[in-house]
């Protein structure tokens, strides 16, 4: 009765057993490997999937979704013999789950090494300046060499990028010495031309105000012209309106010459030949108001005209 249960028991655990290995789970963007005493006879999608317990053995469970491998630094030797280290990543994605399986042992260090020499090859044929300068050509090159080579192993290549291009110490010293210089030279072009462009502005303002201070003192002239020129219309409108006679004229002429003669610089001055009619006429005026002289008295006698004065007369000192 006991070797009854015993083996009642056994065919429990292993009915239970081949329901495990019957039903296989395959979650989602992956993909199983079955093989048939060791043969490749199917691959498993994802979902629920049923196999035959004891003879169909998953042999590999492979993820396909897009993978990130980042690579160590490797050096490279570069056209003008430098070394640089390049650190690069690499974006892969399985596309065929049995050739990845069983085209290649391992398609991480196929890859890194395929990586190294294709990079090596790139880098060979350029100078230090067009490494630093060309990641999108290296990129782009790598890419088409890694997605070829990769292609039967049932691996695509989506993109490789390059993280770092370390060039020696030396050469980065270097490099940022001439990085400085090239910072000051354009600092001191872009100060040289502020300057100018200050001082062209500020020709300008004064260009500007030189013209708008000279068109005012026209303006200040012209006005100043016009009022002159209007007070001695009214001057002579007055004078004319007046009537006035010779002898108020030879009045006002002698009182002028005292102006005339103002001025620590007038030490020549010359007296115009008028002068003696002016005298005439003013000695005339003076008689008429003398006693018995004019229209009152008939015996008065004429008062000789006063000689006439020499056209130059010498400075005071």
């Amino acid at each position: 009765m006991d070797a009854i249960i015993i083996v009642l028991i056994i065919l429990v655990v292993l009915v239970f057993i081949a329901l495990i290995k019957t039903i296989q789970v395959i979650p989602q963007a992956s993909a199983a490997i079955v093989e048939r005493f060791g043969r490749y006879t199917r691959t498993l999608n994802a979902g629920l999937n049923i196999v035959v317990p004891f003879i169909d053995t998953v042999r590999n469970r492979v993820d396909l979704r897009e993978q990130v491998v980042p690579f160590p630094p490797q050096p490279v030797i570069t056209q003008d013999n430098l070394v640089v280290n390049i650190d690069t990543v690499i974006y892969y994605q399985v596309t065929d789950a049995r050739a990845a399986t069983y085209e290649v042992a391992s398609y991480i260090q196929a890859i890194e090494q395929l990586t190294v020499t294709t990079l090596r090859n790139i880098i060979g044929g350029m100078d230090l300046e067009r490494t630093l300068t060309s990641r999108e050509e290296i990129n782009a090159a790598l890419r088409g060499v890694l997605d070829e080579a990769t292609g039967k192993w049932g691996i695509r290549v989506n993109r490789v990028e390059l993280k770092a291009i370390e060039p020696p110490t030396s050469i980065q010293d270097s490099m940022e010495k001439q990085m400085r210089a090239d910072r000051d030279k354009r600092a001191a072009i872009l100060q040289a031309e502020g300057v100018r462009q200050s001082e062209i502005l500020t020709a300008e303002g004064e260009k500007q105000s030189a013209i708008l201070r000279a068109e005012g003192e026209a303006r200040s002239a012209a006005l100043r012209a016009e009022g002159e020129a209007q007070a001695i219309r009214t001057v002579f409108e007055s004078i004319h309106a007046g009537d006035p006679d010779q002898k108020l004229l030879s009045y006002q002429y002698l009182q002028m010459l005292p102006k005339i003669a103002e001025g620590d610089a007038n030490k020549l001055w010359i007296v115009p030949s008028e002068i003696g009619d002016a005298l005439k006429g003013l000695g005339g005026a003076l008689d008429t108001f003398r006693p018995g002289g004019g229209n009152g008295g008939s015996s008065a006698t004429t008062a000789p005209a006063p000689p006439t004065p020499p056209r130059e007369q010498p400075p005071i000192d």
